[in-house]
């Protein structure tokens, strides 16, 4: 199957009179395209949409005579191992082609999940919500909770944390009264609860959502347990407790390497390293953060990375490196500009602004928490509106602007 792929990725490219490196410029490499030529290599549905777009073909010329559950299954695999861009890509390609009207539903129930891995709330919720509507008119019950939880999980992206735990409440009263979809789905939804009542700062109730779910671990397999240990752990350094969220993490992450699951673990070592960097251990804090930059390096996570390097740059600002900490918020926002995220982009003004105070660049610094500012409020996230305006308000404090400063904490209060 691959070879026929190749072979005829082959006869496109020479019919455009391209050369190998022609064809994968601006994303590929030479290697890669006589990789796939030669059958060597099996391509993503992402790498064949980019390059039906440069050859100006319909990727169908690729596949058309290959089983249509062969095409379905590698963006299903894409999703299934969190590569989240290339499982979007797939499912739009399968969309463009048309489908029956339950086949349309589960591929908009894939591509929600896909957006909300790249923290897209609003496509997340668009693309759950029809799906929902979907599975809902013919029936299928279990699988319009499944396309809900992803609706909520948009609503949860873009802030609105009371509305995606309604849902998230709705649909688990309707797991326990008896409705069948998944054999973790219950775990799935209590967690799920827990971060919207972290994100809404009730992390006691977040912490006790978590303890629900601790009796019933042992019947998560390896990955599923990490990934409730990875949100325990997360709970417990919100609450301040970064001892019981370091014990709780380096367990996590023994789970996470154990099941090869190495976005999560790189995710992981991140955070741990934000725990030691909290307990004033910088030392510790800087050696996760450097192998979770290997990690996301080597998983190519340019996103990932943008979130990582502006860790690294508050370890080095608490390490006395003022310069270097701006060097690598310097860093984190060009990453984060070039991936589309707002978080982390908010992060890296943030970064950037403490490097310049430090630096005695106060009109510098006060130029960068405006921009986070005015970014965060951009994104109608309440926790991203009231974190940045509480620091620049705190700065404008000490700099004697009372009454401006006191005019953007009822702004943060508002957003709460």
């Amino acid at each position: 199957m691959a070879r026929r792929i190749g072979e005829r990725l082959r006869r496109a490219r020479l019919a455009a009179s391209l050369t190998q490196q022609e064809l994968a410029a601006g994303r590929y490499t030479k290697a890669y395209v006589s990789a796939l030529e030669t059958g060597h290599s099996k391509p993503s549905m992402a790498a064949l949409n980019f390059f039906a777009g440069r050859l100006g073909i319909a990727v169908s010329r690729f596949l058309d005579d290959e089983p249509a559950t062969w095409r379905r299954l590698e963006v299903d695999l894409e999703l299934a191992s969190g590569r989240w861009q290339a499982a979007t890509d797939g499912y739009l390609a399968l969309l463009d082609q048309g489908s029956p009207r339950e086949i349309r539903a589960e591929l908009l129930r894939g591509l929600a999940e896909a957006h909300a891995g790249l923290d897209r709330g609003a496509e997340a919720a668009a693309a759950g919500a029809e799906a929902a509507q979907i599975f809902a008119s013919v029936g299928r019950e279990a699988d319009a909770a499944l396309a809900r939880y992803w609706l909520a999980a948009g609503e949860y992206a873009m802030g609105n944390a009371v509305e995606a735990e309604s849902i998230f409440r709705e649909i688990l009263s309707r797991v326990r009264g008896g409705l069948r979809v998944e054999p973790d789905f219950e775990l799935r939804l209590v967690m799920a609860l827990s971060s919207t009542a972290s994100r809404d700062g009730r992390h006691d109730v977040a912490l006790a959502y978590l303890e629900e779910v601790r009796g019933l671990a042992d019947a998560l397999d390896d990955h599923r347990r990490g990934t409730f240990l990875f949100d325990l752990a997360y709970s417990y350094r919100e609450t301040g407790d970064y001892e019981a969220a370091i014990r709780t993490g380096i367990a996590s992450l023994a789970l996470f390497r154990a099941t090869a699951y190495e976005l999560g673990s790189a995710a992981l070592e991140n955070d741990l390293a934000m725990s030691y960097l909290a307990l004033g251990n910088v030392s510790k804090a800087d050696e996760f953060a450097s192998s979770s930059q290997r990690g996301f390096e080597k998983l190519r996570d340019r996103r990932w990375l943008a979130h990582v390097l502006e860790t690294r740059a508050q370890i080095a600002l608490a390490a006395g490196d003022q310069a270097g900490s701006r060097d690598l918020a310097s860093s984190a926002l060009s990453l984060a500009e070039e991936t589309h995220n707002d978080k982390a982009t908010v992060s890296a003004l943030l970064a950037l602004a403490r490097a310049d105070r430090a630096l005695g660049e106060a009109a510098s610094a006060l130029a960068y928490y405006e921009r986070a500012v005015e970014l965060a409020r951009s994104t109608s996230r309440p926790g991203l509106i009231r974190d940045a305006i509480g620091e620049w308000a705190d700065v404008l404090t000490e700099s004697g602007e009372h009454e401006r400063a006191a005019i953007l904490l009822r702004e943060a209060l508002r957003a709460v």
